[in-house]
């Protein structure tokens, strides 16, 4: 199990208090029903592939999620994010300076 620290300022306490009740009970739920809805895609993209590619699922939802990311069936969203920028390149001329951009970087 995971545990996570976020530090908010007074100005950012002050505006989530002008809408929500209790902010711990707010940000604990709102993690866990992304989890939720990630897991229910996680679980239906396991499904299909499986079925599509005649693979016995996994028993059991959290033995579901590992097999997606086994089978490469999803990936986190740190990998998705680093192929995309890694996979985007280009380059141009600002006055005498050539730019390039590579892997989410900028290189002259």
């Amino acid at each position: 199990m995971a545990s996570y620290t976020i530090t908010l300022t007074d100005t950012e306490v002050k505006s989530l208090e002008y809408k929500v009740e209790e902010i711990q009970d707010w940000i604990e739920n709102l993690a866990k029903n992304r989890a939720r809805i990630s897991k229910n895609e996680i679980i239906a993209l396991n499904t299909e592939h499986c079925n599509a590619n005649k693979i016995a699922i996994a028993v059991g939802e959290d033995a579901q999620i590992v097999q997606a990311y086994e089978l490469g069936v999803v990936k986190t969203g740190k990998q998705v994010n680093l192929e995309n920028s890694s996979s985007s390149a280009a380059s141009w001329t600002v006055g005498t300076v050539e730019l390039s951009w590579f892997g989410g970087q900028i290189t002259h």
